[in-house]
């Protein structure tokens, strides 16, 4: 039984750590609101039971409803809990925010304050199997925790191993690079949290259930670091490695160690050297194997997509996708790639620039890294953004695209001032843009970067997750056929299944531009994207920036290497300490006074 309850509990919190990256210190807080839910919901009036415990509300509820209710109250507190998130705390302070809410949380429920009646606790509790008679009870118990355990199983891997769960794990991997393509980084993660808070929540209502009773002392914040520890020996990520890590943790462990004889003249020894064992494992599995004792398996495409060279056994079938054609056999038959939407396309159709940026200035302190810069770019161009070091060329592309607020101007886009969106609300626009250095989701593959960065994706809505492969998986394999073709359009196909963060510094330059790609952008900001690469892979992104221009994608380019950008750029815009000196041709420019000052241009 307490296999069963830390494992439901165990999996909601890799959900939110292990698969989303959210270190919640609170976790156990969660769990005793369950714990206390179930309690006033069955114990009944505290005057029913002779007075001896107070407690602020009580009602003779069904268990069952109790249950639910329990579990509902603790996806509202993993809701609040999320709160913390939404001033966008670094993730080491949020963690340490969540470790004082629970510290807080602990001492107001041991208060003589006759909410649920101080460090003593509650007991009496019902057990809603107890009809059954004391043997039977126990073991109907056991099986009632297994049924709930299964249907959490189907739960939680509803959601993490489907087109959400690579969400997820684009947000652990890297929130600005999650950002950039669309994503509402807090809002996933207070989703995380309400549903964790739910399955913590039922883990505790079961397990007050089951003892009869429950005080402050059975969820000091300890309790979370020994779930969070069952997480990382069993292998974060993974629901089964989970698993593993709840047999060997919470119960081998911290429940065993009351079966040990006592020493004698120090009571409690043995439950103490348990946390030093706990301990001792924590640190040799963060030393020598992070990934756990089953690691994070991500799904492999090769075969699935038929490109030579497939591997043979030990992969895991992407959930949804379907067997594609190979490539020979597809070659006549798949569609042409369109790498630019309609919406793209009906830029062109308009006369208003696609772009404009009025008087923005973005200051740091008491430095102006943009001072009152003012320029436009047209639909269908590729607009060269060039100056030197320091120029402000960066801090221009941050301030459109989102990442930072300008402290006054305006950015319209395609007629609409967008300057006070949020970076993911601009990517959704088709606002999308690249970094100075590459931004990657690491422990995902090559192809998951790409898939993770389609818009619109039915997986990530509530009737996806609910409903399955059979709301999203035709929109997968659709994703899947345009991936593949961009692969193989950038000589990365070999790489489909490499995780990102092992490519080169070309490849890598390459994957992220082709998620761009795949984000269907109407504006595509590359910034500086050929800085270091080799000349093989500039002569190939260069290819593809004119072809993309002829369908009509919009493109502004960063660039100290002027010779892409006389050979490539429709209009240039030189700036130099945060502000705009000119705008036209490269060939003209070359020739202004100013310009040569600011920028030896050779």
């Amino acid at each position: 039984m307490y296999f069963g309850t830390d494992l439901i509990a165990t999996w909601g919190l890799n959900l939110q750590f292990g698969v989303t990256g959210v270190l919640n210190f609170a976790y156990i807080v969660d769990l005793a609101v369950g714990a206390y839910a179930y309690a006033l919901m069955t114990l009944g009036p505290s005057a029913a039971s002779g007075g001896f415990q107070s407690y602020f509300i009580g009602f003779k509820l069904s268990p069952i409803l109790a249950l639910i209710i329990a579990t509902a109250a603790g996806m509202a507190i993993g809701g609040l809990l999320s709160l913390l998130g939404l001033r966008r705390l670094r993730p080491d302070y949020q963690a340490v925010a969540l470790l004082v809410v629970s510290i807080v949380t602990v001492t107001v429920a041991e208060a003589d304050l006759g909410l649920v009646n101080g460090n003593a606790g509650l007991t009496l509790i019902p057990n809603p199997l107890g009809g059954f008679g004391p043997t039977q009870s126990g073991w109907a118990y056991v099986v009632l925790v297994g049924v709930l355990a299964a249907v959490g199983y189907i739960v939680v891997r509803r959601l993490t191993d489907s087109p959400f769960g690579r969400t997820l794990r684009a947000v652990r991997d890297d929130e600005v690079a999650a950002r950039g393509i669309g994503k509402n980084v807090v809002w996933l993660r207070a989703v995380v949290q309400i549903v964790g808070g739910g399955f913590a929540a039922l883990s505790g209502a079961l397990l007050a259930g089951f003892i009869g009773a429950w005080s402050p002392g059975a969820w000091q914040y300890v309790e979370t670091i020994s779930l969070l520890s069952a997480v990382i020996v069993g292998g974060m990520g993974n629901n089964l490695g989970v698993m593993l890590g709840t047999a060997l943790v919470p119960v081998l462990i911290q429940q065993g160690a009351q079966y040990l004889p006592a020493v004698a003249g120090h009571p409690g020894l043995a439950e103490d050297m348990s946390w030093v064992v706990l301990g001792v494992m924590i640190v040799i599995f963060i030393w020598f194997r992070p990934q756990g004792v089953i690691p994070e398996r991500r799904p492999r495409y090769r075969r699935l997509l038929g490109l030579a060279g497939a591997a043979t056994g030990g992969t895991i079938s992407p959930a949804g996708a379907t067997q594609l054609p190979s490539r020979a056999a597809a070659a006549a038959t798949l569609p042409a790639l369109h790498l630019v939407s309609r919406r793209a396309e009906g830029d062109l159709a308009h006369d208003r620039p696609l772009l404009e940026v009025k008087d923005v200035v973005v200051q740091f302190g008491g430095v102006r890294a943009v001072d009152s810069a003012s320029c436009v770019m047209q639909a269908g161009q590729i607009t060269g953004l060039i100056g030197p070091n320091g120029a402000g060329k960066s801090s221009l592309i941050n301030a459109v695209s989102g990442f930072v607020r300008p402290n006054h101007g305006e950015v319209l886009f395609a007629g609409h001032d967008v300057a006070r969106l949020s970076a993911e609300r601009r990517a959704n626009m088709g606002l999308v843009r690249t970094f100075q250095l590459p931004r990657l989701f690491p422990n995902l593959s090559a192809i998951e970067n790409l898939l993770v960065a389609v818009p619109n994706q039915r997986a990530e809505r509530t009737v996806g997750v609910l409903g399955g492969r059979s709301v999203w998986g035709k929109q997968e394999q659709a994703s899947l056929e345009t991936a593949r073709e961009l692969l193989e359009i950038f000589e990365l196909a070999e790489k489909v299944d490499d995780m990102a963060g092992t490519l080169s510094g070309g490849q890598q330059r390459m994957l992220e531009v082709t998620r761009a790609l795949m984000c269907d952008p109407r504006l595509l900001l590359l910034d500086e994207p050929l800085a270091g690469l080799s000349p093989h892979w500039s002569e190939i992104l260069e290819q593809a920036l004119v072809q993309l221009r002829a369908r009509g994608l919009s493109m502004v380019l960063v660039e100290h290497e002027l010779g892409i950008v006389d050979r490539i750029c429709d209009n240039v815009i030189v700036m130099a300490q945060g502000k705009v000196l000119a705008t036209g041709k490269m060939t003209d420019l070359r020739a202004q006074e100013e310009v040569q000052a600011a920028y030896v241009i050779g």
